[in-house]
């Protein structure tokens, strides 16, 4: 936080700590304000998420390297003296934690800032900056931080420097994210594990049964089957228009992610983000590996987690899994089933669900903000190939938390490569696109709103 704060002082940035229960949250602003410009709030996060050192190809996760595609296919670490003298290969790349997600476009804001004042000019919006440090557990945050300064905050528009770019690295614009919510389903059988020799055939298995509840939500064709799933989504001709529009190679994308076919939820990846998701993203039941054992196990947890969308939000989508539970036959209980519970009912389990404090939000292409920033990257990078507009991405930042507060219309521009391995080991930042992170930075502060 201190070293942010001296960058961007560095800049002539006035900068202020916003309290967050231990975790503050950075505010910074570029002072000649003029009542006469429009203000831009751009916000990006400064935390990162969590990592395990022994997965990476490299010494240390937290200290970056330079690494050039080897004659294998895979990478190998170079000098970084070039990034400094030059030349520069822009398909090299930075490893290292939270390279992309997010501490690279804080970096090349601070750039672009460095290469207004060498050129000697002003910028043409009043520039704030909000720095996030909870954007990885969800902003829980965000919108106490954000009303506790709602007159320091004070904007005309909302900037999110956020999520990877399109495949193509083309300039790319995104009007909207989907929400996370997160969901916890516990199957139970006996009241405690059970001899697999003595019981088993005998005592149901509560891992099995949690297999097939799981099951039944979705289909083979990846859709969910939970009655009312996708029912409040809507999407208009000219929504389609706007993403058939989007040049995805979906043949690219399955090699890159290693999958034969795709999920039918959507006509292709664009559509599909559209709707929201079902997703077991962790199971357990008794033991594995060196620490199995010949048992019934008492019991079988699975995490979900769920991205909602501005039409359905995580109370709706929740409700409506709640229903499914128990068209399964099963009785939900609040915490461990007593004896009563488990005399007259066969099926038992608990399921909560709750918001992961990031809601989904929409914005409409044609808005003010919009035209604003769609000049800004034609004027900067060419209308020849387009910015790649986007109507909603699959992720989830917190915009949804900012605009309530604030009330202003927003545009996510995200500047890193989508190939970034955010959230996994060896993250990494194509020094092609901090280039053009920082020419698109140059260009939305230079361009009046």
């Amino acid at each position: 936080m201190d070293w942010l704060a001296k960058a961007f002082e560095k800049r002539g940035f006035s900068t202020r700590q916003l309290d967050n229960d231990g975790k503050p949250m950075l505010y910074a602003e570029l002072p000649g304000h003029d009542a006469a410009r429009k203000t831009v709030l751009f916000y990006m996060h400064l935390d990162g998420q969590p990592v395990i050192p022994a997965q990476w190809a490299q010494k240390s996760p937290w200290t970056p390297v330079l690494k050039r595609r080897a004659a294998d296919g895979g990478w190998e670490e170079i000098d970084a003296a070039p990034l400094f003298d030059g030349p520069v290969d822009p398909e090299w790349r930075v490893f290292g934690r939270a390279s992309a997600d997010d501490k690279g476009p804080i970096m090349m804001m601070l750039a672009a800032i460095d290469a207004l004042k060498a050129a000697g000019g002003t910028p043409a919006v009043n520039v704030k900056v909000i720095l996030d440090s909870e954007e990885e557990k969800g902003s829980p945050s965000i919108a106490k931080v954000m009303q506790a300064h709602r007159e320091l905050l004070a904007c005309d528009a909302i900037v999110i420097h956020d999520g990877p770019m399109h495949a193509t690295n083309r300039p790319t614009l995104v009007f909207g994210n989907r929400g996370a919510a997160e969901a916890r389903l516990t199957v139970y059988g006996a009241k405690v594990p059970l001899h697999s020799g003595h019981y088993g055939n005998y005592a149901p298995n509560p891992a099995q049964r949690l297999a097939s509840l799981l099951a039944s939500m979705k289909n083979e064709q990846g859709r969910v089957t939970v009655a009312g799933y996708y029912d409040r989504v809507r999407i208009s001709a000219a929504d389609r228009q706007v993403m058939a529009a989007v040049p995805d190679d979906e043949t690219a994308l399955r090699r890159r992610l290693g999958i034969a076919r795709t999920d039918k939820v959507g006509a292709n990846y664009q559509e599909a983000m559209q709707y929201p998701s079902l997703n077991v993203r962790g199971m357990a039941s008794a033991a594995v590996g060196d620490k199995v054992a010949n048992i019934v196990p008492d019991r079988a947890v699975a995490e979900l987690d769920l991205r909602t969308t501005p039409d359905s939000d995580a109370a709706y989508l929740g409700a409506q899994i709640e229903k499914h539970i128990l068209k399964q036959g099963y009785h939900l209980v609040k915490g461990a089933p007593s004896d009563e519970d488990r005399a007259r009912y066969d099926k038992l389990a608990t399921f909560s669900y709750q918001s992961e404090g990031a809601d989904a939000a929409g914005a409409p292409i044609d808005s003010a903000i919009g035209r604003w920033a769609y000049k800004s990257l034609t004027d900067s990078f060419g209308a020849t190939p387009a910015p790649v507009r986007i109507r909603m991405m699959g992720g989830t930042v917190p915009t949804a938390e900012i605009v309530k507060v604030l009330q202003v219309p927003f545009a996510i521009i995200p500047l890193v490569n989508a190939d970034n391995n955010q959230h996994a080991a060896n993250e990494n930042l194509r020094l092609g696109n901090y280039v053009s992170g920082v020419r698109t930075i140059y260009s939305l502060v230079t361009h009046p709103l």
